[in-house]
């Protein structure tokens, strides 16, 4: 099936009720891993970062990570589960060529965290809250190099490499309930239940959850049923989707596709699907039949998990303000609209208009400058706001820089490309490119009187009353000073050597 042989949005939500499944894989940002003290580390040469325990030599035995326990249970406190008082990890057997043991250490009926939910707000402002299943602990599989062919995929690959430094690291598995009732705004609710979750692992500090890096991955399944009825349909799950904006394109994509497999009379198959960024369609990957047996059982090297209660509570009462709380807290204190605050977070400067507030900006300036320049520099380049190689401080500075008069907006903008190219602070771009206002009297008033005479037409309209044409001079004595000059000086030079009051 071709992205041309799908039913249209519309036309499949007239007929279908979508009702969505998303499971989410975090990377828990413990310094080693979930079972061994290997460190987790990025950018390690392949296979360094391994030991007996994580590559399953026989007579090796796991150690449970405490940190990744703990990590668990604020999870499971801030989504508002319930926290196994007892709970056991399982062996998960299955085919995995990029697991040395063969098995994955997970949990599976007896998961740390259970029966929760995460409210979630769309961008009209409604509230949506989805339910949550279950968040167990487990460990992230290796990373497989299939090398030759055209798609970096097994098929048409000469041969695999593989790396296990990856193998063991600490994952937490979030899954929610079945996400029934979005309807039309079934991958918007979708976008918004991951992105709610992102800043909510960030805020707790267990991990720094970038999508782009595999930190935070996301499985969509997806299923359509008859309008009206209660029966679900069969279900695809699109694997480790990767960023906000391709896990609503995934949803819509198979919402469409489903409805198309339907209306001409087949049967969808249930199977996991490939998501491609440079189309936004899926493609087949493997049959997963409800009746596959993954052979769990307890893992016979680990003792159960069984946090004190008193443990628990103190986690609980630890708990930093949540996102959303926090968010509703900024836009008051901000004084800024709904929409505003969600452009605030759909750009990621929540946090960096935070510090640079903190670092002595005005909020209104910090907003400015990381929602206008800085927002653009991000999207002309494609690095994120956060990766900007400028910091909080930085952007306050500037701020400062202008409130004291040493820089109109224009040189403002000037110093930032600066320091984004490398040139060194605000202070020092200023000096190495000579970018502080004209405020020299002496300078200015000869920049004005050039102005005058090389535009005695407008200069005879102001005199007749016409001050708006004052406009034009001040842009002949900007250009003449390289957009240095003080405008409001400017214009008041202007009208007093013409004679014309203000």
């Amino acid at each position: 099936m071709t992205v041309t042989d799908l039913v249209p949005y519309e036309d499949a939500l007239a007929t279908y009720d979508p009702v969505m499944g998303l499971e989410v894989h975090v990377e828990l940002g413990t310094k080693t891993k979930m079972f061994c003290g290997c460190s987790t580390e990025l950018g390690a040469e392949p296979n360094a970062q391994t030991c007996p325990t994580c590559l399953g030599m026989p007579g090796s035995l796991p150690v449970v990570n405490a940190i990744g326990v703990e990590s668990a249970i604020k999870i499971g406190l801030a989504l508002n589960c319930e926290i196994a008082e007892w709970c056991r990890f399982a062996r998960k057997n299955y085919f995995y060529p990029d697991m040395p043991k063969n098995f994955q250490t997970s949990q599976y009926d007896e998961p740390i965290a259970y029966n929760g939910y995460l409210d979630v707000q769309l961008e009209d402002g409604e509230i949506f809250r989805v339910q949550i299943e279950r968040a167990h602990m487990e460990e992230d599989t290796g990373k497989s190099l299939h090398v030759g062919g055209a798609t970096g995929r097994i098929h048409g690959a000469s041969h695999s490499l593989l790396d296990y430094n990856r193998a063991g690291i600490p994952l937490i598995e979030i899954v929610t309930k079945p996400i029934e009732g979005a309807g039309a705004r079934a991958p918007e609710v979708a976008k918004a239940y991951v992105a709610e979750l992102r800043e909510l692992i960030k805020a707790l500090g267990v991990s720094e959850a970038r999508m782009e890096q595999g930190q935070m991955r996301c499985d969509v399944n997806l299923s359509l049923r008859p309008n009206g009825t209660e029966t679900f349909g069969t279900r695809s799950e699109t694997k480790n989707v990767n960023s906000l904006r391709s896990v609503e394109r995934a949803a819509r994509y198979e919402i469409q596709r489903h409805a198309a497999v339907l209306n001409s009379g087949a049967k969808v198959v249930q199977e996991t699907r490939h998501f491609h960024e440079e189309d936004g369609s899926t493609t087949a990957g493997r049959i997963k039949d409800n009746a596959e047996d993954y052979r769990y059982f307890p893992e016979p090297d680990l003792v159960p998990v069984a946090p004190a209660l008193e443990w628990v509570e103190e986690l609980r009462k630890g708990l930093p303000e949540l996102p959303r709380v926090r968010r509703n807290r900024l836009r008051e204190e901000w004084g800024v609209s709904e929409f505003d605050m969600q452009s605030i977070l759909n750009a990621g400067a929540v946090d960096l208009i935070v510090a640079t507030t903190a670092a002595g900006a005005p909020s209104d300036q910090a907003r400015k400058w990381w929602m206008g320049e800085l927002a653009r520099q991000s999207n002309e380049t494609g690095v994120a706001l956060e990766e900007l190689a400028i910091t909080p401080a930085q952007v306050a500075r500037v701020t400062e820089l202008v409130a004291s008069g040493d820089l109109n907006d224009k040189l403002a903008r000037q110093v930032i490309e600066g320091v984004l190219a490398g040139e060194g602070d605000p202070d020092t771009v200023v000096e190495k490119r000579g970018l502080k206002v004209v405020s020299d009297e002496g300078a200015l008033g000869a920049a004005v009187d050039e102005a005058i005479a090389a535009n005695a037409a407008v200069a005879d309209k102001i005199r007749g009353g016409k001050i708006a044409a004052a406009g034009a001079l001040v842009g002949a004595v900007m250009k003449a000073t390289r957009g240095q000059a003080d405008a409001a000086r400017v214009r008041e030079l202007i009208l007093e050597k013409l004679g014309v009051e203000g």
